[in-house]
Order: C-alpha cells, then sequence, then structure tokens
C-alpha cells in the first residue's frame, strides 16, 4: 500500500488532485510540459490557479463525474454572471477568462462559437473558499439529481423530499440527541464501574420499565394523534400528518412485540442472572484499576479515522494518476495500463485488511492489560499505566500475532463482499435457486466470520497470557472454549445479553428523548428519518463504549481458567481470582453436587487452558 501511494503521488496525481487540472492535461497554478498530439497543451497556468467548469450541473450519474469542459482561471465569480456581457465584464476586471483558451474576452459577444465555447448561463456563484482549488456553485441544488439518483429505493420523489425536509428541520434536534446518547453511554460505564453487584437487576427492571413505559407512550401519541381532528390540519400538512400517524402505528405495534419477546426472554433466564453479578463485579473493579480502558473506543476511532482519511486520499490519487489519454470528445483523461491499472483492488484489501488490524490491536491491548490486572496479587503494586505496558509489549512481540489474526478475518469477509455484490448486481434476475444458494452462502460466510471473531479474541488472550504464537495461542483458546463450553455458555451468555440490554436501555432512553422533542416542535414535518437517524447513532455509541465490558468480561474467564489449573487454593498455590468470583465458583458447585452432577460434570467444566510449560 505504501508503493500504491508513492507511485501515485511520483507520477503527478497530488499535483492533479490537490491543485487540479483542465480537460487538455495542464496542471493549473504551474508551467506544464507540452503533450504530444493534444491541443492546447503545454500552457503556463502560473497565474490561473483555480478549476472552472463550464457547465457544472452537467453530471455523468454512471461514471461519477462532471461532464463538462475545465479552464484554468485566475479567479472564480463570486457572483451570478446571467449574460455574456457579464462574463467579459468580469474577464476584463479580474483577468479571468471563462470562456475557452481559443477565444479572447472582446470576442465573447461577437463570436458566434461563443456558446459553445463561453460557460453555460447563468454562471453561478462560486464559493468563498474553491474546495480543492475547483471552483464550486454556492447553491448546489443541480447536484440534487445526483443525490436522489443514487436512492433507487425510493420510487415517490415526493416522500424523498418530505423527509430530507424533516431531517434539515431537525437537524439541531438530532445532534442535541446524538450527545445525549454519548452522555447516557458514559453514565452507564460510570455506574458500571460503582455499583456493578446490583448493576445486572437495576438494568433488568430499567429495561423492562423503560419498554413498558415506551410501548405506552408511543399507543397514548398514536390515540391522541388519531382523535385529532383533521379539519384542523390545512391541506399541505395532511399528507404529513397521515405519514407521522402511519409511523406511530408501526412503532407502537413493533414496540409491543419487543416488550413481550424481552419479557419471554427475562423470565425464563431469571434463574441465570445471578451467574453473572460475580463476574460483572469482578468486571467493575477491572474498570477501577484501570480507567483508561473506558478512552480505548476513542483511540481506536480516531486510528480508524486517520487510516481511512489516508485510503481515500491514496483513492483519489489513484483516480488521477496513469499517462494522458485522449478521449472521443477531444478532451485529456489519465488512465494507467498494463498491470498497475488494478492497483486499486489490492487498495480495497488493504482497507479490510488494515481496519481490522486495528480493531484487533484493540483487543490485544485490552487483553494484556486486564491479564496483567488479573495475575498481580497484590493490585497495589499494577504498573502505573497497563494500557500503555500492554501498548508496548504490542509492539515489540505481537504484531504478527495481530496482523495473522486480521488477515483470517479478511480472507472470510472479502467472499462474503464479493457474493453480496453479486447477489445485489442480479437482484430480480436470478432464479429461486440461485438466489437460495446465493443467500446460504453469504449467511454461512457471515457466521464464520463471528466465529473467527471471537475466536481470535480469545487467542489474543490466551498471546498475552503465555506469549505464544498465534497458531498455538487460537488451539489453545479452542480447547478451553470447548472443554469449558457449558461455563462459556453460563457466563457469556447471560453477560452478553445484559450488556445488550445496556444497548437497548440507551437507545429507548435516546428515542424516547427523540419522540417526545420531535412530536412537539414546531414545524410540523416528518420525523420518521430523524428518529432512525438518532437511534442508529445511539446504538453504534452504546456498542462501542459496552464492547470494551464484553471483552474484559471474555479475558476474565480465560484467566480463571489458567488460575484453576495451576492453582488450587492451598498454601503457596493461592487462587489469582477475586473472592467474589471463589464464592461463585463455590456456590456453582454446591449446586451441581445437589443436583446430583456434581465431580463429573463439574471437572468438566472447570478443564485447564495449557499444560505447565
Amino acid at each position: 500500500m505504501g508503493f500504491i501511494c508513492g507511485f501515485s503521488v511520483a507520477t503527478g496525481a497530488a499535483a492533479r488532485l490537490v491543485s487540479g487540472y483542465d480537460s487538455y492535461g495542464n496542471i493549473c497554478g504551474q508551467r506544464n510540459a507540452k503533450l504530444e498530439a493534444i491541443p492546447n497543451s503545454g500552457m503556463d497556468h502560473t497565474h490561473r490557479k483555480y478549476v472552472f467548469f463550464l457547465d457544472p450541473c452537467n453530471l455523468d450519474l454512471i461514471n461519477r463525474k462532471i461532464k463538462s469542459v475545465a479552464l484554468c482561471v485566475a479567479a472564480c465569480p463570486r457572483q451570478e454572471l446571467k449574460t455574456l456581457s457579464d462574463v467579459q465584464k468580469f474577464a476584463e476586471i479580474n483577468g479571468s477568462a471563462l470562456c475557452s483558451y481559443n477565444l479572447k474576452p472582446s470576442e465573447y459577444t461577437t463570436s458566434s462559437k461563443s456558446s459553445v465555447l463561453c460557460p453555460k448561463l447563468p454562471v453561478p456563484a462560486s464559493a468563498p473558499i474553491p474546495f480543492f482549488h475547483r471552483c464550486a456553485p454556492v447553491n448546489i441544488s443541480c447536484y440534487a439529481k445526483f443525490a436522489e439518483a443514487l436512492i433507487t429505493f425510493v420510487s415517490d420523489n415526493s416522500v424523498l423530499h418530505r423527509l430530507i425536509s424533516g431531517v434539515m428541520t431537525s437537524k439541531e434536534i438530532i445532534l442535541g440527541l446524538c450527545l445525549l446518547s454519548l452522555v447516557l453511554s458514559m453514565i452507564l460505564m460510570v455506574i458500571i464501574r460503582y455499583i456493578s453487584r446490583v448493576l445486572v437487576w437495576i438494568l433488568t427492571i430499567l429495561v423492562i420499565l423503560g419498554s413498558l413505559g415506551g410501548t405506552g407512550v408511543l399507543w397514548w401519541l398514536y390515540a391522541k394523534q388519531r382523535r385529532s381532528p383533521k379539519e384542523a390540519i390545512i391541506p399541505e400538512q395532511l399528507q404529513i400528518a397521515e405519514d407521522n400517524l402511519r409511523a406511530l402505528l408501526i412503532y407502537a405495534i413493533s414496540a409491543t412485540v419487543f416488550t413481550v419477546i424481552l419479557f419471554l426472554i427475562m423470565l425464563v433466564m431469571r434463574k441465570r442472572v445471578a451467574l453473572t453479578i460475580a463476574l460483572f463485579h469482578v468486571a467493575g473493579k477491572v474498570f477501577i484499576h484501570l480507567p483508561l480502558l473506558v478512552f480505548q473506543p476513542f483511540w481506536t476511532f480516531f486510528a480508524l479515522v486517520l487510516f481511512w482519511a489516508y485510503w481515500i486520499m491514496t483513492l483519489l490519487f489513484l483516480g488521477t494518476t496513469g499517462s494522458a489519454v485522449q478521449n472521443d470528445q477531444g478532451f485529456v483523461e489519465f488512465r494507467i495500463s498494463g498491470p498497475l491499472q488494478y492497483m486499486w483492488w489490492y487498495h480495497v484489501v488493504g482497507l479490510i485488511w488494515i481496519s481490522e488490524f486495528i480493531l484487533a490491536c484493540q483487543q490485544m491491548t485490552v487483553a494484556g492489560a486486564v491479564v496483567t490486572y488479573y495475575f498481580t496479587r497484590d493490585k497495589r503494586n499494577l504498573p502505573f499505566t497497563p494500557i500503555l505496558a500492554s501498548v508496548n509489549r504490542l509492539i515489540r512481540y505481537h504484531l504478527g500475532t495481530v496482523a495473522k489474526g486480521s488477515f483470517i478475518i479478511t480472507l472470510v469477509k472479502i467472499p462474503r463482499m464479493i457474493l453480496m455484490y453479486i447477489h445485489s448486481q442480479l437482484k430480480g434476475k436470478e432464479n429461486a435457486c440461485a438466489r437460495c444458494v446465493l443467500k446460504s452462502c453469504i449467511c454461512c460466510l457471515w457466521c464464520l466470520e463471528k466465529c473467527l471473531n471471537y475466536l481470535n479474541q480469545n487467542a489474543y488472550t490466551a498471546t498475552a497470557i503465555n506469549s505464544t504464537n498465534f497458531c498455538t495461542s487460537a488451539k489453545d483458546a479452542f480447547v478451553i472454549l470447548v472443554e469449558n463450553a457449558l461455563r462459556v455458555a453460563a457466563i457469556n451468555t447471560v453477560g452478553d445479553f445484559m450488556l445488550f440490554l445496556g444497548k437497548v436501555l440507551i437507545v429507548c432512553s435516546t428515542g424516547l428523548a427523540g419522540i417526545m422533542l420531535l412530536n412537539y416542535q414546531q414545524d410540523y414535518t416528518v420525523w420518521v428519518l430523524p428518529l432512525i437517524i438518532v437511534c442508529l447513532f445511539a446504538f453504534l455509541v452504546a456498542h462501542c463504549f459496552l464492547s470494551i465490558y464484553e471483552m474484559v468480561v471474555d479475558v476474565l474467564f480465560l484467566c480463571f481458567a489458567i488460575d484453576t489449573k495451576y492453582n488450587d487454593g492451598s498454601p503457596g498455590r493461592e487462587f489469582y481470582m477475586d473472592k467474589v468470583l471463589m464464592e461463585f465458583v463455590e456456590n456453582s458447585r454446591k449446586a451441581l453436587k445437589e443436583a446430583g452432577k456434581g465431580g463429573v460434570a463439574d471437572a468438566r467444566e472447570l478443564k485447564p487452558m495449557l499444560k505447565k510449560r
């Protein structure tokens, strides 16, 4: 990927992207070399630093580019130019010719070729700050057709316009609700740290009450709007009122079904909720001793944003690299020939691999810090910054492990994405059998990817504990997961479900606040799309924070398995685990013995991870 970026920069793509170039291959703002058999090339554009399009709204929706002649000009028009006389006056005052190089400013109003060689009238006013030295119109309404063409699933444009107007009208409320979801996630993490013993019960009760309350509010709003007289609504807003009423009915029915399912699940799992309390208590102590774990999602997100910015920049470089080729219209395009034209395929693979690599580095960092905490008997002797110590070990010893694990995920993800692309291209054209086979393959690859992700995470924990390579760590992690399957199912399933309830609580709280604010705002607009945007953002934020807690729980269980292998609680072989976790284990053993399942079952559930080395 470094070679791809260096190649695109070395071939002049960076200058063409940043400074822009005209339709004849001349880079704006510099002196250019003559291109063979291409007229108007090799011009001196030292004082012409901006790219101007004669018809900026003529868009090629298929190739996603502007089908217009591009020229290098000295200045962009700041005011709308309605006639050729205005264009001529602009050229005389500012020294910026907006017509073709072959036409002098004095000939703008007299030449018969002005309609072809001059910009389409009226010339829109450009933004005060050119975008990458391009003259971009202030009013981008002409690009609305391009945006609408991308939304192929909307057949009624009036619906699209009403949805977009709802988002634009409610943009302040949307930003406020997104900030609320971030604050609620931070508060929940603080609560997890300090009241982990009662958190499970509080969370369960709050989610049930929140679901019942949200469902009741939705039905109340639906009944209220249905009873409101339609005569008081003006005809222009009648359709909007019907859309909101229909949306409320859908929301109310969905919330009712969700509440019933959630209540049944809690009823079935009520006896296993107690099993999660001890592990949540230990995980809460981990966050108390390692507070920087809370900020781990921020650093990971920051690293991903930096990489994605680099990736997009290099992709743009690739779009303007290559040799100058004259197209059918006589203008210059830059194309790569030979094997190098497929570089962007590898660039796409790199996007997936390195993104997975960054996420895997987060998992390894968290695993290393939690392992350090668990296997330190006196917690007062913990390193000053276990997170930084874990990062140091990752960089010095385990980058190859992380790279191999992320590459395996990439090998599974790429075929799934290819099959999804094929399925989207053949939608409506394939027969039922082919559609079933494609969906089955996509589903199987998705399941395999999730399994490998879970196995990789445990392999990174095994690496942090034993400092073994990826394959050995993955084998050891797989062995412990299989041999302790019952314990894994009892702890991880219930624990993950509790964290899922935390995500649901944040989404429900944010969504309920959004319903109340959007329902009583001044402007009567469709707020279906704003509410969906807010709920999706709230779930994403909650997932980013609580996924760290989920990682800590999984790492603690593997540490617990190692602890039970090398220690038995006797003098000299004391357990490293927390007292609450030991009480939990003893209570579980007593319950199994009372049920007649002790001995064999317990030995089967608490197998060691590795043989002593």
